[in-house]
């Protein structure tokens, strides 16, 4: 009796708990269906522009957690629901372009997508091109094509999941884009998959050709290899007797408020030592050779000194082309010198060079963001001032001369150290101005994949500083418009522009769910803006593409 009365009890309470979880249930469908019902009202209630502004927010924070999620995994399985939002948005937009943002309020139904690497294929077509690499190419310039991405990746991973594409799928793809005459006379290509580093198309992809900004590639890998991604550029005041002296450590990002900052700092120092009156100093030393680029005065650049204040510029800008000083470093100092008055410092006379002792006392300190975000912030808006400055950090951390010719050595010396494809590589800048420079398909591809390698976390912010299509940095006004490139936030790269001079180089996630690692590079083009399409069209291809062969190709 007393065994069936626990058991009337036991009954009696889990339905009581069931009923109570029922209520709960229901009570939240009704909370949910509440709050939907007053968002879509909101949302009714909004202009256009409002609602494309939502959305346009909404994707670019989604893109964000999608790309943390594919650097992290990158070399390996892909969770589901990688790439989510860009797939989405593409869809949601009916192929036409970047910017539709019509229909239904509310956010789009993720589509679903496959595991991203296994086993590689047998190639078919294209066996034994590209140098030994499996890549489908219809020739290859030099003959060398990239051995390197033979070796460097020959394996998939676990069975059951979604192989790369076909060589020959993809070559049948390209190879009509490729031809369009808008691109110029000359054109090379390199298309690797990035889990395994095996070579999947190549034209000419061991040709050196000139790279314009997609060099910054090459800049960013050898400066975070060299210094590590937490490296931050230090610029200081240290003071001998009534010399106050404003070192510069090389930091293209100091501020005006960063000078502030530091003049408070020595203001306080030398109120200690009971010091009212300086002379000012400012040292550059830590860069050798001339400031000016081969290209000379330019809107483009600066001149490159171990010391500036807003990149030299003499507008309100913080990117792009500006009018610049011709002497950055005496900006700078005359700017501090400013901020020291103001904090009751005076200064007995105007700033003048000067190279501090070794043993002078440190006063005030400044330090740059970390150089992973440095990074970022030039390969977003293809920032040729930093661009230079990482190439000299370069220098400096391999006992090199902090000076074009010494930062070209230490960028070469340092890649020769990752076993990328260098034939032909000629660094004259880090920034890309110099037509000197040359670089393969090749090699720009080979980074690309060191850069998703997750044993490289230095690297990353090579990647989620590649601008993305449609929405930031350089590819912020392409893919959209009238020009209508489904690629639209599904592209990330980087990009390459001189007169005659047009590259692109970075990452996509197909549509099977591989991240492929893409350069494609031209010369001779005579309508730089056809030029850039035909270059879009062969990115967002990529990206939509699955590319396999058909079962009737064996």
């Amino acid at each position: 009796m007393c065994s069936r009365k626990g058991l009337v009890v036991v009954v009696d309470t889990a339905s009581k708990v069931r009923d109570t979880a029922n209520r709960a249930y229901r009570a939240a469908v009704r909370a949910l269906r509440t709050v939907n019902h007053r968002a879509r009202q909101r949302w009714r209630a909004t202009t256009p522009h409002e609602r494309q502004t939502v959305r346009l927010t909404a994707v670019a924070a989604a893109l964000g957690l999608v790309i943390s999620a594919v650097t992290v995994g990158a070399a390996g399985p892909w969770d589901s629901g990688q790439r989510t939002a860009e797939r989405a948005r593409a869809a949601g937009a009916d192929g036409r372009s970047g910017t539709d943002h019509t229909g239904e309020p509310g956010g789009p139904t993720a589509a679903p997508v496959l595991a991203a690497t296994g086993p590689l294929p047998g190639n078919r077509k294209a066996d034994g091109a590209g140098g030994g690499s499996g890549g489908g190419s219809r020739q290859d310039g030099d003959g060398d094509g990239d051995g390197d991405d033979a070796a460097a990746g020959t394996g998939g991973g676990p069975a059951g999941q979604v192989p790369p594409p076909t060589a020959s799928a993809l070559a049948d793809t390209l190879e009509p884009l490729l031809d369009e005459p808008s691109l110029g006379a000359v054109r090379s290509a390199s298309v690797v998959d990035a889990a395994s580093g095996r070579q999947l198309y190549t034209e000419r992809s061991g040709a050196p050709a000139t790279p314009a900004s997609t060099v910054k590639l090459a800049t960013a890998v050898a400066a975070l290899t060299a210094r590590g991604a937490d490296h931050r550029i230090t610029t200081r005041v240290v003071g001998e007797g009534s010399r106050v002296t404003l070192v510069g450590g090389g930091d293209p990002t100091l501020t005006p408020e960063a000078l502030g900052d530091l003049a408070k700092k020595t203001a306080g120092a030398l109120r200690k030592a009971g010091t009212r009156t300086v002379r000012l100093g400012y040292d550059t030393s830590r860069y050798r050779g001339t400031d000016q680029h081969p290209i000379g005065p330019n809107e483009n650049l600066a001149p490159v000194t171990a010391l500036m204040v807003d990149e030299g510029r003499l507008d309100s800008s913080d990117h792009g082309p500006a009018p610049r000083t011709d002497d950055p470093a005496g900006q700078a100092a005359e700017e501090f010198g400013k901020r020291l008055e103001a904090e009751g410092v005076e200064l007995a006379g105007p700033a003048k060079a000067h190279t501090a002792a070794g043993g002078a006392k440190r006063l005030a300190a400044h330090r740059s963001a970390p150089l992973g975000a440095l990074v970022e912030r030039m390969l977003t808006h293809s920032d040729n001032d930093i661009a230079e400055a990482l190439a000299r950090q370069t220098a400096l951390a391999t006992g090199e001369e902090a000076s074009f010719e010494g930062a070209g050595r230490a960028v070469e010396r340092t890649l020769r150290r990752l076993d990328v494809p260098l034939k032909g590589a000629v660094f004259a800048d880090g920034s890309g101005l110099d037509r000197t420079d040359k670089v393969t398909p090749a090699l720009l591809t080979r980074l690309l994949v060191r850069a998703a390698d997750p044993d490289r976390p230095e690297l990353r912010g090579i990647l989620t500083g590649l601008p993305v299509a449609g929405f930031t940095g350089t590819l912020g006004s392409r893919y959209g418009g009238e020009r209508g490139e489904p690629g639209a936030g599904l592209v990330r790269a980087k990009t390459g522009t001189l007169t005659g001079v047009n590259t692109l180089a970075g990452t996509v996630v197909d549509a099977d769910g591989r991240m492929l690692a893409f350069a494609f590079m031209t010369s001779g083009a005579k309508d730089p803006g056809a030029a850039e399409a035909g270059l879009d069209r062969l990115a967002s291809t990529l990206a939509n593409c699955g590319c396999r062969d058909s079962p009737s190709t064996g």
